[in-house]
């Protein structure tokens, strides 16, 4: 199908969102400022009641909005989930009327992508894997980092779309490159975590005030996303999340998955997993990832 899109985001006038969560609030939102009709389903209507509120049409089922939409977007949680809401009877590649763009915006699995994308290309309608990055705050600011696998020509007509939501959007490669694209990120910000709860717990341990610490580490060489916006939560207590431990353990599992299919040994990755595995164990998988301190804490203590 490369090629034959003539569809451009100005004529893409109804957008249907799949999955009204901590992030897909505010990027649905980012839409419907931007003027697009945005059409919502979510398992939990609740969670839609905002933006319902604000005029967009709820819908009672995925197959019904893929039935009006012209752009389909979905963020739902689990590969499981992508796997039911695109490919499944009631689900969207059923429903959608040819020449509809499909965009999963989950963090999912690369070969579930290019199964989607075939199947997506059987029936006249264009696929797109674009996987995010930047947590509630990018989502919030519409700062996201947007990874994209797919064809060139579906991603240039798309690329209007990505923007109201992000400002880091890149086309990575064919199908799936979006999704090893994230697992490269959650790769690098699962060793990173650790790093950060560390070094809060060792300025604890040696007497300091881990907020001034924290002044002087983030703005050198040991500054990341992660330190600026997550440290302060972790000093502060505040465990809301703006990405679910649950969460991070799919993706870490995700990556490990297609790690060990390549015959790549990531034991940063296994570590972490571990972690964040024992917190689940003891409830806090409902946190947000800079919870993680919290196995700090409970291991060597808050102070000296």
């Amino acid at each position: 199908m490369k090629g034959e899109s003539n569809m451009t985001a100005n004529t893409a006038k109804t957008i249907g969102f799949v999955g009204i969560g901590v992030m897909g609030k505010s990027m649905a939102g980012h839409l419907m400022k931007a003027g697009h009709q945005v059409l919502v389903y979510n398992r939990t209507k609740q969670k839609a009641e905002d933006l319902v509120a604000q005029g967009a049409v709820w819908k009672d089922q995925v197959a019904e909005l893929a039935a009006e939409a012209d752009v389909i977007i979905t963020m739902v949680g689990y590969p499981k989930d992508v796997e039911e809401v695109y490919l499944g009877e009631k689900g969207i590649i059923p429903h959608a009327k040819p020449g509809s763009y499909l965009i999963d915006m989950t963090t999912s699995k690369p070969s579930l992508a290019i199964k989607i994308y075939e199947e997506a290309k059987k029936r006249s309608l264009y696929s797109l894997d674009a996987p995010v990055s930047g947590g509630d705050v990018g989502a919030r600011e519409a700062r996201l980092t947007i990874m994209v696998g797919g064809d060139s020509e579906v991603f240039a007509a798309m690329e209007p779309i990505f923007a109201l939501m992000g400002t880091n959007v890149i086309l990575q490669g064919g199908p799936g490159a979006g999704h090893h694209t994230k697992m490269s990120n959650q790769i690098a910000i699962a060793s990173n975590m650790i790093g950060v709860c560390e070094a809060i717990a060792y300025a604890k341990k040696a007497g300091l005030d881990p907020t001034n610490v924290l002044k002087s580490i983030e703005a050198g060489a040991a500054g990341s996303w992660s330190l600026s916006n997550l440290a302060p939560r972790m000093i502060a207590g505040n465990f809301a999340p703006g990405f679910y431990v649950k969460h991070i353990i799919k993706d870490i599992s995700i990556a490990l998955e297609a790690a060990k299919e390549m015959g790549l040994a990531t034991p940063g990755l296994e570590l972490s997993l571990s972690l964040y595995q024992e917190l689940a164990a003891q409830g806090m998988e409902e946190n947000g990832t800079q919870a993680l301190i919290k196995w700090y804490d409970k291991h060597f203590g808050e102070t000296v």
